[in-house]
């Protein structure tokens, strides 16, 4: 019963702030762009404050040594809404490849909308290629870092989807780092679930990708690997974590 008085605070929270946010959002969109982000940001800050005051969920990151200094493309595991939060709060300013129907959606869409996301029409392949690199070098250009999530979509924690070369092929072609990222957010917010459980998300990040010459399925490749193996390091910390991920820690720590 304590998990859902808490979550009905945490979500009367969002309902509280996402409309003033979303309309301020709209206000400041004659101003530049770094500066929108930074004041739009804000909402995924104080968000993020109250799912730990609420919900008692809070995260640490492993390997903040490795997020380089120029701008780069982030090629991230997708378990939950939590990390288009918090890789806000990890990560300089950016920008994220996503579905353009997700700026459709009242208030958080519209608010999504200014903070210069690369929207894309999925069922398109060619031309969301297309705007992908144009605008992928417009965001670099300006000083923002991309985030895409090679899997397209969120996976439940234990599994694995397919990924996709799109940040890889960004990276190569604009010829700036890839870094992975791998986390068990999912363990904690589920997908689609009202719920979210106390706990501490691990978030981590590993070496730089350089392209280097490298062809995008090669850097890929090597992004996966490093992302899938630091999953099952990771995994079964959670209430909602995998059985076998579960099975395999408990078995760990007995060692």
């Amino acid at each position: 019963m304590t998990v859902w008085i808490r979550n009905l605070f945490y979500w009367l929270g969002v309902a509280v702030s996402t409309p003033p946010f979303a309309i301020l959002a709209v206000l400041i969109l004659p101003l530049p762009r770094r500066f929108r982000h930074r004041i739009v940001s804000g909402w995924t800050h104080s968000m993020l404050w109250w799912l730990k005051v609420t919900c008692g969920l809070s995260y640490k990151v492993i390997g903040r040594e490795n997020i380089p200094d120029t701008p780069s493309v982030i090629a991230s595991k997708h378990q939950s809404g939590w990390e288009t939060m918090a890789l806000q709060q990890i990560f300089p300013p950016q920008v994220w490849v996503l579905k353009r129907e997700l700026l459709w959606i009242p208030f958080f869409g519209w608010g999504l909308a200014t903070m210069s996301p690369i929207a894309i029409d999925r069922g398109n392949k060619v031309e969301a290629q297309r705007k992908l690199m144009a605008q992928g070098r417009a965001r670099i250009d300006v000083g923002f870092w991309i985030v895409v999530f090679p899997e397209g979509t969120r996976i439940k924690p234990g599994l694995k989807g397919k990924y996709k070369f799109g940040a890889s092929r960004l990276a190569s072609s604009l010829k700036v780092p890839m870094v992975p990222v791998a986390l068990n957010s999912g363990e904690f917010w589920p997908r689609n679930s009202f719920l979210k459980y106390p706990g501490e998300i691990t978030v981590v990040i590993g070496k730089p990708i350089l392209p280097d010459g490298r062809d995008s399925a090669d850097m890929m490749a090597e992004a996966e690997a490093w992302i899938e193996a630091r999953q099952r390091e990771i995994g079964g910390a959670g209430p909602c974590a995998h059985p076998d991920d579960k099975a395999r820690r408990a078995h760990a720590h007995a060692a």
